[in-house]
């Protein structure tokens, strides 16, 4: 495997978890950015926190997508791909968007997008998801990344590489979220 787009993947899969961490961590800097943007994401917190989502699912998507068509070069997606391996990745990426969409369900934009942050009023939730996990929209993500690497490159000997990266980084930025 060449480091290089290992290096870049890396790289780029990140900023979503620095802006995170910066939004969670030092919200009155955040805030600060968002009425005094040059860069266009001039608007609430929670707007700017919203479309920087897209656009980091956009990334994420577009590193996977890549990294399938580099290593995928000599072995194409999905052959080889045993009939267990299929049914546990659907599994998965199911349960994983169950527990994602089940946060937006019970939180809403305000409280998904860190309002209580940023002077929002935003109930503590203990309903399901948040009975299960403390963090269930970076399980149910994780879930969904592995599940798609299950499908897209198993078992290629880098199928868990960009898997294993995203589990470290949602972990420490659910660390860091405490």
């Amino acid at each position: 495997m060449m480091i290089w787009p290992l290096f870049a993947a890396a790289i780029l899969l990140s900023l979503e978890r620095i802006v995170y961490v910066w939004a969670w961590r030092f919200p009155e800097s955040f805030l600060t950015m968002c009425y005094q943007s040059i860069i266009g994401l001039r608007g609430t917190p929670i707007e700017v926190l919203q479309r920087l989502f897209y656009g980091f699912k956009v990334i994420q998507a577009a590193v996977f997508l890549g990294w399938c068509y580099v290593y995928g070069q000599s072995s194409p997606a999905l052959v080889g791909t045993s009939a267990g391996a299929l049914a546990l990745a659907s599994i998965l990426i199911l349960v994983g968007q169950i527990l994602n969409l089940s946060v937006f369900y019970q939180l809403g934009t305000v409280g998904v997008f860190y309002g209580c942050k940023f002077g929002y009023h935003v109930p503590w939730c203990q309903e399901f998801p948040f009975s299960l996990f403390s963090h269930p929209q970076y399980v149910g993500t994780l879930l969904s990344i592995w599940g798609f690497f299950l499908i897209m490159r198993f078992p290629h000997e880098d199928w868990y590489v960009l898997p294993l990266l995203e589990t470290i980084y949602y972990a420490y930025g659910a660390y860091l979220e405490q």
